[in-house]
């Protein structure tokens, strides 16, 4: 069972890779600890910024030093970064076309017990509309490590969500090409596709696993890119299975099964169900007890496809 975070894991991938580059800088607003940044902090004082909880000035900051020749990796919890920030994510990133790397923690429903406040579930919704800024959500630790070494030679705003926790491998190792904007084809599948991203392909795989031993051929799509989005996947998806089932940690207005319903739609119309947190603020609790209660779960996408495919328990 992994234990390794994916927010420790971006801070050993820039440990490793600064010891070349010295253009990589990590800036935090009160947040070394939480974003597992102090030994960053600790190995390269000259590279990191403690600017405290100032968030709107760190987005700017960064901004600044992306325009000096820097590489610059923002890191904050997604609930204050994506919210308290965005205009200047929208003028001093996006629009002004600026080099820097935007990463949420904790994001999701990650801080569960704390409630709306702390819940980022219209992160993606709002970055995703926002012209020039590509959003990412790594699926495990192996996913992580591979995002960040591309991250830090793509040239561009990207915004980035990860959870606070470590979850279970979907790889088995780091030892696969990560290309922004493609999606990696996990299971195949002819009868139904499931479409997933950051912490909720696991429960893609594992609802792949339940559909099979009901005779259902399930295809799963990680879809780590929601912008720039893997389109001809999409597309390939609906019309070899014909339905296709999107499931995400995030509000269904805008996410993840928005941006999977306006491709659908638009080339090859099929039968569809989003899943995710409704339009109501999602209930305070661990993250598996949201999950389980919004149907975020193998059995509630194994009774989901089920229903769409007409088949009988």
């Amino acid at each position: 069972m992994n234990t390794i975070p994916n927010r420790q894991v971006i801070c050993e991938t820039l440990l490793e890779l600064a010891k070349d580059d010295r253009d990589i800088m990590v800036l935090a607003s009160d947040s070394r600890g939480s974003a597992a940044m102090a030994p960053f902090a600790k190995a390269y004082p000259d590279q990191f910024v403690e600017v405290g909880i100032a968030e709107q000035n760190i987005v700017g900051i960064s901004a600044g030093l992306a325009h000096s020749g820097k590489k610059p990796f923002v890191t904050s919890p997604a609930c204050f970064l994506s919210m308290r920030s965005i205009e200047q994510i929208k003028v001093d990133v996006a629009y002004s076309g600026t080099n820097v790397k935007l990463v949420g923690i904790s994001g999701g429903v990650s801080y569960g017990a704390l409630g709306m406040s702390h819940h980022s579930v219209q992160d993606i919704a709002v970055a995703r509309a926002i012209p020039g800024l590509s959003v990412i959500l790594p699926a495990d630790r192996h996913e992580t490590k591979r995002m960040t070494e591309a991250l830090v030679n793509h040239n561009g705003g990207v915004y980035i969500r990860i959870g606070r926790n470590a979850v279970e491998d979907v790889y088995e190792s780091h030892d696969y090409e990560f290309i922004i904007g493609k999606s990696v084809r996990m299971r195949e599948g002819t009868d139904i596709t499931i479409i997933a991203a950051g912490e909720t392909v696991r429960v893609a795989l594992d609802a792949h696993e339940a559909l099979k031993q009901a005779g259902v051929s399930c295809r799963v799509i990680n879809m780590h890119t929601i912008k720039p989005l893997d389109e001809q996947a999409i597309i390939q998806a609906a019309k070899e299975t014909g339905h296709i089932i999107t499931v995400e940690e995030h509000s269904v207005l805008g996410g993840l099964g928005a941006a999977v319903a306006e491709v659908v739609v638009q080339n090859h119309p099929v039968h569809m169900r989003i899943i995710g947190i409704p339009d109501e603020p999602a209930i305070a609790g661990k993250s598996s007890e949201v999950f389980e209660y919004y149907g975020i779960s193998k059995n509630n996408l194994r009774q989901i496809a089920l229903e769409m495919l007409g088949k009988q328990e």
